[in-house]
């Protein structure tokens, strides 16, 4: 259970106790006063009682008022504006706790069904069983998968999947959301969200990227990791896009390199004809698919989602993520190094 920590909450539970314990403490005393007689309301009546006279009134009395009146006025001159300074401190808190609760709900989603990492006992029963497939921590795994073979055979293979601790880096939090909403069909991601037919509501798939977000390598880290494949852009490709554009590859059974997969064919001098112009296709991989954006000679980025496709047909299956953008994973050179390559298939 998640407790109160904030000032604000803390001075809360003091006020609210303070009043239950003044209110107690008036109906006690109260309470003692004993009954009265018929008749004592002619000596106890307040307007049988002598008051104050004028010069009273109109001296002392009147001075007290006056004299709290701006004591009050100067509390809220002061008191307003120290609200209103520390109102940003107070929203940021109210952010980075929501932010907490998040990446713990996100957590707990990620791991196995029977999990027993997530200590708060109103976490315990939201596992969907992500780490199985992803790593304990995102960093990749394994996992068994069947596919039809051209022959229409099943097959059951060892499906190579992807490390989670750099998605972010490759693709915007929204498509990380529809991937994970939609699925990717002919692979073994279902599709986790109410949209696509799964099971996760809108603030689940959130809380899971919030999570997916607090796992992320840092742009530096990654760089300075992929700097050891080098140069070599056929390397460079087997690493970072023959799991889209090489049929088979997360399944160690690769077909023809850059052949189409999920992603488009890009041999037989594809890439020349849809980027006659080199400087584009390295905008295109550095930057990736803008939704509705048009790129190279007749492409055009991914669609949008569409709540009314059931997972499995033709138009889900090309929800869920287009083109990922790799700036913050490959260097200047890796890139023009794998668009070389590309461009010779």
């Amino acid at each position: 259970m998640i407790l109160a920590t904030t000032i604000a909450q803390k001075l809360g539970t003091v006020f609210a106790v303070a009043l239950v314990i003044g209110w107690v403490l008036f109906i006690i005393a109260h309470s003692k006063r004993g009954t009265f007689r018929p008749g004592d309301e002619v000596r106890t009546a307040p307007n049988r009682k002598q008051y104050y006279d004028d010069d009273m009134l109109e001296g002392p009395k009147l001075e007290r008022a006056l004299t709290m009146a701006l004591i009050l006025l100067v509390i809220i001159a002061i008191g307003l504006p120290l609200y209103w300074l520390n109102e940003t401190r107070r929203e940021n808190g109210a952010i980075a706790l929501l932010s907490r609760q998040a990446i713990e709900v996100g957590f707990s989603l990620f791991q196995p069904a029977t999990s027993t990492l997530v200590a708060d006992a109103h976490l315990n029963e939201l596992h969907f069983g992500c780490a199985g497939c992803h790593g304990s921590v995102g960093q990749g795994g394994a996992t068994t998968y069947s596919i039809t073979t051209p022959l229409g055979a099943t097959e059951s293979v060892t499906w190579q999947v992807p490390a989670l601790n750099t998605v972010l880096l490759r693709f915007t939090p929204d498509t990380v959301y529809d991937i994970i909403d939609y699925g990717r069909a002919n692979t073994p991601m279902p599709a986790w969200g109410l949209d696509g037919g799964g099971p996760m509501n809108d603030q689940q798939i959130n809380d899971l990227v919030a999570y997916l977000t607090s796992i992320q390598l840092t742009p530096q880290q990654a760089l300075q990791a992929d700097a050891k494949i080098g140069t070599n852009g056929a390397t460079i490709f087997d690493n970072f896009c023959a799991r889209c554009h090489t049929k088979g590859y997360s399944y160690a059974e690769p077909d023809l390199p850059g052949g189409g997969a999920y992603g488009p064919n890009l041999t037989g001098g594809d890439e020349l004809r849809q980027f006659p112009n080199i400087a584009d296709q390295i905008d295109y991989v550095t930057k990736g698919a803008t939704f509705g954006k048009a790129y190279g000679t007749r492409g055009i980025g991914s669609l949008a989602p569409q709540p009314q496709l059931v997972a499995g047909t033709v138009g889900a299956a090309m929800q869920g993520g287009g083109m990922p953008y790799f700036e913050d994973m490959l260097s200047p050179a890796q890139i023009m190094a794998v668009v070389n390559y590309e461009r010779t298939l």
